[in-house]
């Protein structure tokens, strides 16, 4: 049978295409989220191409302020007659700014200023005001550009799935007996020693179904309540631990057996565990997904923590290692009509 594509991949990519989007505006209603989510080839293309046009703008209007003053032309006569200007000439003259006799001087000037790199041999004189303005403005524009850039770097640097890159769950799930019932269960744990605070985890039923109605909803999400080691969906993630599910009759696996799992039923679990980054207080999210042949009927996890030296040390060779036990192959339903019965 043809395998169903997953709606969460298993490295937590969601496999969902937003196709037709009319209301493309929206996007730049907020348009530092849309930097920062951007590919960072785009980013750097964006951030080059803003100096690069700002330069060159800013570059054309100081050398429409030097050819309105006559900068331009006072240049070129100097350039030609170096001796010029004895005895109270020309040479009294004060351009807007000195030394820009062409764009290529107008535009390295721009580049002075806006990065503020100033190497002494042009500079703004009192005899315009407007220089004086565009000087303020040029200042400011790239100021702006600057925080914007170091604002998104910062955050792209930073997001909070890159945390999530070191949180794992082991590559397969286990059905099996824990205190005489049949639970779902599967393995996570954090690579790094700085902790996730807050961490909570939570699962979900993701397969088609069909209303009363005849209403198919092909992605219909159900919860599934889970338990693990201290109780509720907050866990204590300081060494890998096995969360489980309980296959009662609140369950949507509740009719499932080895031979519908792997054959009939079209079905994936997702797992998400939720929590905030101790280092930098950023909350972050990892997540998973479990197909029908992902999940292993009548085996567990083998330990991987061990006391040595007074410590422990969690081997994470064998963080995904299974062994078969005894298990029955039959549903959670059929198990407790046994039970009672018995």
């Amino acid at each position: 049978r043809e395998r169903r594509a997953r709606f969460v991949g298993k490295n937590g990519a969601c496999n969902v295409a937003h196709k037709n989007i009319r209301e493309q505006g929206r996007f730049l209603q907020d348009v530092f989220t849309t930097l920062v989510d951007l590919k960072w080839p785009h980013t750097l293309l964006i951030f080059t191409m803003s100096f690069l046009c700002t330069w060159l703008l800013f570059g054309m209007v100081w050398w429409l302020i030097a050819f309105a003053h006559g900068d331009l032309d006072h240049s070129t006569r100097l350039q030609r007659d170096p001796g010029e200007g004895a005895g109270g000439g020309p040479a009294s003259f004060v351009p807007c700014v000195t030394s820009i006799h062409s764009f290529t001087s107008a535009f390295l000037f721009s580049i002075e200023v806006q990065v503020t790199i100033g190497f002494g041999g042009r500079m703004v004189t009192e005899e315009c005001p407007a220089a004086i303005l565009v000087l303020i403005v040029q200042n400011i524009v790239g100021l702006v550009i600057n925080a914007i850039m170091l604002g998104c770097i910062f955050m792209k640097t930073s997001q909070a799935h890159r945390r999530a890159e070191t949180l794992i769950f082991s590559k397969h799930a286990v059905i099996a007996l824990r205190e005489g019932k049949l639970c779902f269960m599967l393995r996570v744990g954090d690579l790094r020693k700085s902790m996730i605070i807050s961490a909570t985890i939570r699962m979900q039923v993701v397969k088609k179904t069909a209303s009363l109605e005849g209403e198919v909803v092909p992605l219909n999400q159900i919860d599934i309540q889970m338990e693990n080691p201290v109780g509720g969906n907050s866990i204590f993630l300081v060494s890998p631990l096995i969360i489980y599910h309980v296959i009662d009759k609140n369950s949507p696996l509740y009719d499932i057996s080895p031979m519908n799992l792997h054959h009939h039923e079209d079905l994936e679990i997702i797992v998400i565990l939720e929590g905030v980054v101790e280092t930098t207080g950023i909350t972050t999210q990892a997540r998973t997904s479990y197909l029908a042949d992902e999940i292993l009927w009548g085996q567990r996890f083998v330990p991987i923590v061990a006391e040595e030296d007074g410590r422990y040390s969690v081997d994470y060779s064998k963080f995904g290692n299974t062994v078969k036990v005894p298990t029955p192959s039959c549903t959670a339903r059929q198990l407790e009509e046994d039970k009672s019965i018995m």
